[in-house]
């Protein structure tokens, strides 16, 4: 059931804790660029379907209001002055296009902080991409929105089918709401926390239930605390970072990471996480550095979005703790250490007390919710993000071309100088790195590093598979042997 995105809603604790965590060096956005087959639409037409489909994502259209003196948290209310072509842009790539022209542009908009005072997002239309293709990159506040209720919201702009339904006859002209005063705000603030606060024994009981998930739960918040103090070792990839950003790409394909996860068992998750480590392992080593003894962790983006949640906004996500066995140079071997790590992970009292924290934190004062929000991200609790976003498995249309192509992208926070978004559609899988424009001067080299990592798990899951039907096949040729004789 799809949320109303009101006019006047409050940011959860977690929405609010990306915006208390931006800082001029670690930007809160997320996104990614789609790429088509030929031509792009008319600019004109263009900014009309993105017009005409805005109804179906209300938070487009608000922006954020602080209440004063920092009474309670932000709120999201109708922009008076909200002008479409302030966040609808066009562009246009040099000759010849090449994907290099194009990540270097991806990466100067993703340097760019997000205006607080407009709504958090742009779209950027991008022409001139060599071999008659185009781009469509999205920019969006985490606030706004995480990243699997991100895949959801595509469905404003795309369709299922290349024929694109004609708008809506019965659609009316948006009218924003008035703004509310500075003494209505701090008013709603002040009634939102003696309301929170009257509901906690309820809302409490009916999160926990019985006395031993009660336990387990306390537990859970015990050993969840531990994991965020408690530091990862320090890697190449953990320095100070600055403001500017590279990205890169990796085209690879789902049935390959099926194919892996077929003959050495667990998730598809979990060949992500041990080609991760293969790609870091391959950019060290190409920097002379050495991987024994290095312990790696990745912090894992979990959605505990329900079945009957899909399509809303905001973030309703926890994080674990999986390890990166940079150290291990038998792939199979690295893949294990993954597997055995993630296995009922999800329902360990790691991730049940990170959601508890993370429920606990809607009833913290604001002040207090943005020390704490900065200490979680700024702690050295993992070395990289890993994030894996399951996409549409069908095509995809923009105003009847198909995307060809999904490349996600994630962000910069701490000490962290680097990030990896995944997303699977249609059969394929993209990966979108992100790294800090100093410190990862090479993130080609660490590409090149998730290709050939990706590759050598696919060879060797074709030598098993072989093995294993050689090994069926040989006794029964034995057999035929034995009863010819």
């Amino acid at each position: 059931m799809a949320q109303a995105q009101d006019h006047l809603d409050p940011l959860s604790a977690l929405d609010a804790a990306f915006l208390f965590q931006e800082s001029p060096n670690a930007h809160m956005h997320i996104g990614g660029v789609a790429i088509f087959d030929g031509p792009p639409p008319d600019w004109e037409d263009f900014l009309e379907h993105v017009r005409t489909r805005l109804d179906r994502v209300p938070r487009y259209r608000q922006k954020l209001a602080e209440p004063p003196l920092g009474l309670g948290r932000p709120r999201w209310i109708d922009d008076p002055s909200f002008n479409l072509e302030y966040h609808v842009l066009h562009k246009a790539l040099p000759s010849p296009g090449d994907e290099t022209a194009l990540r270097r542009l991806i990466a100067r908009i993703y340097s760019q902080w997000l205006d607080r005072a407009k709504p958090l997002w742009e779209l950027l239309l991008i022409e001139g991409l060599e071999d008659d293709r185009f781009a469509l990159l999205t920019k969006t506040h985490h606030s706004v929105v995480d990243g699997i209720s991100g895949v959801d919201i595509t469905a404003a702009l795309f369709d299922i089918t290349e024929h694109t339904p004609e708008p809506d006859p019965g659609s009316r002209t948006w009218v924003a709401r008035p703004e509310p005063s500075a003494a209505e705000l701090a008013a709603m603030s002040v009634n939102g926390t003696l309301r929170d606060v009257s509901e906690l024994p309820l809302r409490a009981a009916g999160t926990l239930g019985d006395r031993l998930r009660l336990r387990r739960a306390v537990q859970g918040v015990n050993e969840a605390a531990m994991t965020v103090l408690r530091p990862a070792p320090a890697s190449p990839l953990n320095v100070k970072i600055g403001p500017h950003r590279r990205v890169a790409f990796v085209r690879s394909d789902l049935e390959s990471f099926k194919q892996v996860k077929d003959v050495f068992g667990g998730t598809v998750n979990d060949v992500v996480l041990a080609v991760t480590a293969g790609a870091i392992r391959h950019w060290m080593h190409a920097r002379g550095l050495k991987t024994e003894g290095t312990d790696m962790r990745a912090g894992v983006p979990v959605s505990t979005r329900g079945g009957d949640e899909q399509g809303t906004l905001g973030n309703q996500l926890t994080q674990l703790i999986a390890p990166l066995p940079v150290d291990i140079a038998d792939p199979v071997a690295r893949l294990r250490i993954v597997q055995d790590a993630m296995t009922g992970l999800k329902e360990s009292r790691q991730a049940l007390g990170a959601e508890l924290i993370a429920g606990a934190q809607d009833f913290a004062p604001p002040t207090i919710l943005a020390q704490t929000t900065r200490l979680n991200f700024s702690t050295r609790a993992y070395n990289v993000l890993v994030t894996n976003i399951p996409g549409p498995q069908m095509p995809l249309y923009l105003m009847g071309r198909q995307i060809q192509e999904i490349y996600p992208l994630a962000f910069l926070a701490g000490d962290r100088a680097a990030a990896v978004a995944v997303m699977s559609y249609n059969g394929r899988v993209g990966f979108g790195l992100i790294g800090d424009y100093d410190a990862l001067e090479d993130i080609d080299v660490l590409a090149e590093g998730f290709t050939s990592s990706l590759a050598e798990y696919v060879k060797l899951a074709e030598r098993r598979a072989s093995r294993g039907r050689t090994s069926r096949r040989v006794p029964k040729k034995q057999a035929l042997a034995k009863k010819g004789r």
